[in-house]
């Protein structure tokens, strides 16, 4: 399987969320859910269903279809921010913070991807 690479650097195909969906694993959507849920994004195993951040036609988890990062690079048109005049903007810095431990892959993915386009 190829790898998606969401607009932030979060590889997609990889995702727990982006698996149990391809997968349909009802017992893994659990552990998401369990996992993932909060006061603003209330889960249940059924809310787990994604196909990814660059999908736009299938399902998404909700915080994902709320991303300000992914709703700045569609409507830029880029292929992710690696592509992005303006990177690293807030909203990048800001979606990393949020994402905690996950960040430094996220970031380290733009930078080999803004290094191989500049190659």
């Amino acid at each position: 399987m190829e790898k998606m690479i969401a607009f932030c650097g979060i590889i997609c195909t990889e995702c727990p969320a982006y698996l149990a969906t391809q997968n349909n694993d009802e017992i893994k959507r659990k552990e998401v859910a369990a996992q993932w849920s909060s006061d603003k994004y209330p889960l249940k195993p059924e809310d787990v269903n994604c196909y990814g951040c660059l999908a736009t036609d299938e399902d998404l988890m909700a915080f994902c279809a709320d991303c300000k990062v992914r709703q700045c690079g569609q409507q830029k048109k880029v292929k992710n921010c690696a592509y992005c005049e303006e990177y690293i903007c807030d909203k990048l810095n800001k979606l990393w913070t949020i994402i905690g431990e996950h960040s430094k892959q996220a970031k380290a993915m733009l930078e080999d991807i803004r290094k191989k386009d500049k190659a």
